[in-house]
C-alpha cells in the first residue's frame, strides 16, 4: 500500500472518529430522541410518534407554560412521562367544573381538540423549583400527570420536546404554535 494511501485511510479514520465524538457530545449534553408510549399527549403527540428533545434549554432557562417537557416519572423509578407544563413556581392553580384556572384566569388550551373536561378538583399554588404538568388526553385515566403525584420538582425535568421527526405526514415538525 502507497504512503498516500495510507495518509487517506488515517484522515478518513480521524474524520470518522471526530464524528463519532461529536455525535456523542450533542446527544449527552445537548438533543436527545423520545419515543412517545400511549396517549397521555394525544391529540398533541402520538403513540409511536419520535422527538427531538432540547436537553440544554432548562440550564439556562426555566420550564415555561405550555412547554411539552421529557421528565422523570416521581412515581416510577426508571420511567419518563411527557407532559406539558400549565403553572410555573408561585402560580395558583385550580380545576373546578373541568377548566383548569391559573391565578384566577381560565388557562387558554388552543392544543386541546373541542371543549374536553378536565378531570380532578385541584387547588394549591406551585411551589418555588417546582412546575405543575398534564397530559393533553385529560379524559378520566388517561394520564397521569400532577394530578396524580402532585407539582413537579424541576430538577427531573429532562429536556423540552421541540420537533417531531417521525412520521412524515401532516403531524411533522414543529409542536408548538
Amino acid at each position: 500500500m502507497s504512503e498516500e494511501a495510507k495518509k487517506e485511510i488515517l484522515e478518513w479514520i480521524k474524520s470518522i472518529l471526530f464524528a463519532v465524538v461529536i455525535a456523542i457530545i450533542i446527544k449527552t449534553f445537548i438533543f436527545n430522541t423520545t419515543y412517545v408510549l400511549g396517549y397521555s399527549m394525544y391529540p398533541t403527540l402520538h403513540e409511536g410518534d419520535r422527538l427531538f428533545t432540547n436537553k440544554l434549554i432548562y440550564i439556562i432557562g426555566e420550564p415555561k407554560r405550555g412547554d411539552i417537557v421529557v421528565l422523570k416519572a416521581p412515581d416510577v423509578p426508571d420511567k419518563d412521562y411527557i407532559k406539558r407544563v400549565v403553572a410555573v413556581e408561585n402560580d395558583e392553580i385550580k380545576i373546578v367544573d373541568g377548566k383548569v384556572y391559573i391565578n384566577g384566569k381560565v388557562l387558554d388550551e388552543y392544543y386541546l381538540k373541542g371543549s374536553l373536561y378536565t378531570h380532578g378538583n385541584i387547588d394549591l399554588k406551585v411551589p418555588e423549583g417546582y412546575v405543575f404538568v398534564l397530559g393533553d388526553n385529560r379524559k378520566l385515566g388517561a394520564s397521569k400527570d400532577s394530578r396524580y403525584f402532585g407539582p413537579v420538582p424541576v430538577k427531573l425535568i429532562k429536556g423540552k420536546a421541540v420537533f417531531r421527526y417521525y412520521p412524515f405526514d401532516s403531524r411533522f415538525g414543529s409542536l408548538y404554535k
